[in-house]
Parts: C-alpha cells; sequence; structure tokens
C-alpha cells in the first residue's frame, strides 16, 4: 500500500472520530466549520405560495433528497449524496488539517466557495471536484477491502466494536456540549442535511472493518529465511543504517552586487569552498567543522555540519545517498556532490541548474544484525494539568509529576516484595497499568530502535541492559515501571527485510482488490461543491 494509499485507508476511521478539539473549533474558532454560499435568485413572476415554499424548505432541509439520490455506485453498493458526503468531509478536513494555513501555497483560497476556483491555473477542476474525486476514490478503497473481509469471514473484535459505539456516544456527547438540539443535528452541522445516526454509524463501522481487515491480512503474511536472504542478496546496504556529516554551500552565499547567483562566478566560488572542505588534510569531523567555520562567508557565525547518525537507507537524502550507501565507502571518506534542478522550456530543451554543492564525511555504517528487544511496563499516567486552549497542549506541575513518580515507585516495590517474576510484574501490569486493555500484561515484543519515546527507547536498548532489569523512567505520558524481558530471536536487519516486504505484498493484494472494484459515477448534486473552508 503506497503512502497516500494508506493515509486514505487508516484516516477514514480517524477523521470518523469527533475530537473535541474539532468540536470547539467548529463552535469557538469556526476553523473547521464549512459554510454554505447563498445565492439569490431573483424570480420575475411569483408563481408559488408561501405555504408551497416551506414546503420546499422543509424537503430540503430534511435531507431526503441527499439520502435517496445515487451518488456513486461501487460494486453491488449504491451510495447516495449523504453516505457519500462523508467521504467528501473527510477528504476536505484531512487536507485542512494536514495544510491548514499553507493551503495558499497550494492553491487554495479557504475565504472562497470550493466550486469557484480550480486547483491549477492550467486545469478546468475546481477544488470541488478535486475533494468529491479524492471521496469517490477512498469510498471505492473502503467498500472493497470492507467486501473482502466480508467474503473472508472477518469480523470485528469486541475492543473495535466498543469503539464504535464509543464514537457514536462521543457525538451524542459534544452535540448536547455544545448546543445541539440532537446528535442528527450535529452530525448535519458537520456532514451535511442528509447525515443521521445510523448512516454515520454505518460508515464509522465500514471504515473500521475495512482497516482491521487490512491489517490482519498485512499481519497474517509471513516469510521464511530464504526469503528474507533473497531480498536482501539483491541490495545488502538498503537495510543498513549510516553515520555522516554533511554541509551545504548554497551558490547564492556567493551572490554580491557584481555577481549573479546562478552565474559561473558564482557557481565556480561555491565549489572551490566545498571542495576546501574535502581537502587531504580533513582527517575527523573535528577537522570538517573547523574547515566550515574557517570560511570566509561563514566568518562571524557559529557555522557547522549537520551529523546524521544511524539513518536508515530510505531516510538519506537522496542527493548524497549513493555515495553514502556505496558498498566500497569507507571510515573517513569524504565527497562534493552538487545539487542541481532541471527545468524544460516550451521547446523542449532542458536546462540544469547548479544550486549548490553538498560536502560530505563519511563516518560508518550499521549492518542492524543487532536482536530486538521484548520489554513490560506499567504506565502510571500524570493526572490533572492544564491544557493550553490554543494548542491544546497540557502541561503538569512538578507536584502533580511527583505524585505519578511516586505511585510508580510504590508499585515497583510492591513487585520486589512479592516473588519478584515475571509473571507478577505482568500480572500487575494489567491491574494496575494506565496503558493496554489489562490482558496483555504490559509486554511490547520485538521493540525495534525508535519505536518508543526516546527515554522508553534509550533504556530498552542500553548497552548494558540484561534480562530481569526493571527501573523507572519518565517519558511524556507519565512514569513507566520496566521490565526487561529479554532480547528476541529477531534481529532489526530481519525485521527491516520483513516488513518491506510485507508492506509491497500488501500493496499488491490492496491495489487488485480495489481495482476489481467496478466503480460508477451517478448524481452528485445534493454534495455541497459550494462550500467555503473558513468564514471570511
Amino acid at each position: 500500500m503506497s503512502a497516500s494509499s494508506k493515509k486514505k485507508l487508516r484516516n477514514e476511521q480517524k477523521t470518523a472520530k469527533m475530537t473535541e478539539k474539532q468540536v470547539a473549533e467548529q463552535k469557538e474558532a469556526r476553523k473547521l466549520t464549512l459554510y454554505t454560499t447563498v445565492f439569490v435568485v431573483v424570480l420575475a413572476v411569483m408563481l408559488v405560495s408561501a405555504i408551497a415554499i416551506g414546503v420546499t424548505r422543509s424537503i430540503s432541509n430534511s435531507g431526503v433528497r441527499e439520502r435517496n439520490t445515487v451518488a456513486l455506485t461501487v460494486g453491488d453498493h449504491e451510495i447516495s449524496n449523504a453516505e457519500l458526503s462523508y467521504f467528501y468531509m473527510s477528504a476536505i478536513n484531512n487536507f485542512n488539517s494536514s495544510y491548514g494555513s499553507y493551503a495558499a501555497m497550494l492553491g487554495l483560497d479557504t475565504s472562497k466557495p470550493l466550486n469557484e476556483q480550480t486547483v491549477s491555473s492550467d486545469s478546468d477542476l475546481t477544488w470541488a471536484d478535486d475533494f468529491l474525486n479524492t471521496a469517490k476514490d477512498n469510498a471505492r478503497s473502503i467498500y472493497a477491502i470492507a467486501d473482502a473481509a466480508e467474503a473472508a469471514g472477518f469480523t470485528l473484535s469486541e475492543d473495535e466494536l466498543a469503539e464504535i459505539d464509543s464514537t457514536m456516544s462521543n457525538a451524542k456527547m459534544y452535540a448536547t456540549l455544545y448546543g445541539y438540539s440532537s446528535t442528527k443535528d450535529f452530525l448535519k452541522a458537520q456532514y451535511g442535511n442528509g447525515a443521521t445516526e445510523e448512516s454515520y454509524k454505518q460508515y464509522v463501522t465500514l471504515n473500521t472493518l475495512a482497516n482491521a481487515y487490512y491489517n490482519s491480512y498485512s499481519s497474517s503474511l509471513t516469510y521464511t529465511d530464504a526469503d528474507l536472504r533473497a531480498a536482501e542478496s539483491e541490495n545488502y546496504n538498503k537495510y543498513s543504517s549510516f553515520t555522516y556529516n554533511t554541509y551545504y554551500l548554497a551558490v547564492s552565499k556567493y551572490q554580491t552586487d557584481e555577481v549573479d547567483a546562478d552565474s559561473d562566478e558564482a557557481v565556480n566560488a561555491a565549489k572551490e569552498a566545498a571542495d576546501s572542505l574535502v581537502g587531504e588534510d580533513i582527517a575527523t569531523v573535528e577537522d570538517f567543522d573547523a574547515a566550515i567555520a574557517a570560511l570566509d562567508v561563514n566568518r562571524d557565525t557559529e557555522a557547522s555540519s549537520t551529523a546524521y547518525t544511524d539513518q536508515l537507507y530510505s531516510s538519506v537524502s537522496a542527493t548524497v545517498r549513493d555515495w553514502v550507501t556505496s558498498s566500497d565507502r569507507k571510515q573517513g571518506d569524504k565527497t562534493v556532490i552538487a545539487n542541481t534542478s532541471t527545468s524544460t522550456d516550451d521547446d523542449g530543451k532542458e536546462t540544469t541548474t547548479t544550486l549548490g554543492y553538498y560536502a560530505v564525511f563519511y563516518t560508518g555504517s550499521n549492518d542492524n544484525t543487532f536482536p530486538l528487544v521484548n520489554v513490560r511496563h506499567i504506565l502510571v499516567k500524570f493526572e490533572g494539568g492544564t491544557t493550553d486552549s490554543t494548542t491544546g497542549t497540557t502541561t503538569y506541575s512538578d507536584e502533580e509529576k511527583n505524585a505519578a513518580k511516586e505511585k510508580a515507585e510504590e508499585i515497583l516495590d510492591e513487585w520486589m516484595s512479592g516473588d519478584a517474576t515475571e509473571d507478577s510484574f505482568a500480572a500487575l501490569a494489567n491491574e494496575k497499568s494506565d496503558d493496554g486493555d489489562g490482558t496483555t500484561g504490559g509486554l511490547y515484543e520485538n521493540v525495534y530502535p525508535g519505536q518508543m519515546v526516546s527515554s522508553f527507547n534509550d533504556w530498552c536498548f542500553d548497552e548494558s541492559r540484561q534480562s530481569g532489569n526493571t527501573g523507572i523512567i519518565e517519558s511524556e505520558y507519565g512514569y513507566h515501571v520496566m521490565y526487561f524481558v529479554g532480547k528476541s530471536d529477531t534481529t532489526y536487519r530481519d525485521y527491516l527485510i520483513e516488513n518491506e516486504l510485507r508492506s509491497a505484498d500488501t500493496q499488491e493484494w490492496y491495489d487488485a482488490t480495489v481495482e476489481a472494484m467496478p466503480m460508477t459515477d451517478g448524481d452528485t448534486r445534493y454534495i455541497r461543491k459550494d462550500l467555503v473552508i473558513s468564514a471570511s
């Protein structure tokens, strides 16, 4: 599944849930509220009575048309305008939450109706239709995966069903909290006149089912050691990590009143300066940084290189990746790499422009053959706190933090005064931890570097860590009572290879499943294409 496809699938469930922040913004700041443009129609001859006008308005506000007009057909499913509106509003809210004030950089004026502006100057596609196309694609994929789940006899767990009920309860709570007369009115304000509690719950359930089955299918895929070694043989370094330093010299640094930024003189000056950073006398990172600081353009500054430690292959900048990850790279190697851009004019002629140069100092690599770890923990969350109404960030006083720490220490003391075994720790975790569902004993298996918050990660991967070690650490969530189970049979390297194979195979299955789902456009006249994302 591609990054964009994954985001589409997973965010459908996420955005189906009304968070308090979303509701507050709608109520207070109106940042996410979408307003319909009012068009005034002047009739030359009034032939309808006030009663008839009242009936028309009643029908319009009731949502009958939205619920009974087919907007899209996917497979055997006829999706009404009301149902497609859930996907449509989700697409808009996803965009708004992802880009917010940066929307203008993508060409969207959030103060104007979506159907009155195109996505680009050379396109007739309006933003409304662009979001509608996204909604259609999302609906197709969700229904396709949900159908596959039903065909496989897959059912939702009790926890997933409870999460759906919680989402509906939250909608009801927010409706009351923010002054709506009913949950239905709250949903109508979010998704349009056709929204109902029943159809919204169906939408949430559908997304939950598709998301759960996608994850279940992906997790069910297994690979042999031969599979892993075969994948590894194609590019060994692809699953390694690399440590190096870089410094970027932009050609524009050498622009003066007499020298243009894109002139040969400026390019040559930048190249000469970059070359001076990788000379034979540069033997260490300290030498590298000293040479950077000594450059004329860095006079009176504290310029130095940027260090990259244990960067996975995929995280290494594409500009320097081939050089950094080369199989013949050795500690202390250094080079200069040009950063260029290519443009094509109306006649098809390409022009390459040098924007600057990267000076790179290579320190070493890690083949990631170390084992993952298994650990148990008991989380004691901070209680109380003060939440910033603007950012939503909650801060805790020293007293509140100390209270959580004392509770964590009491739990550890209780465990130590008993059997002090892994089983007794697991039992305490089920009883006292604020993390998990009380059935897993606080166990995290195959934890990989960077998966957890830094304090948790550092404790787990401390070189001195031994099975049976315990400790207490602080994180942004509270205090964690830790128990180190031991090292896993799986190495980080094999985890990376298997994860890539699983991702590719899941993507292939996903694409084929969605592609097999036929889709036919219907009548979308009742989709609110004239929405405005923010009030002017």
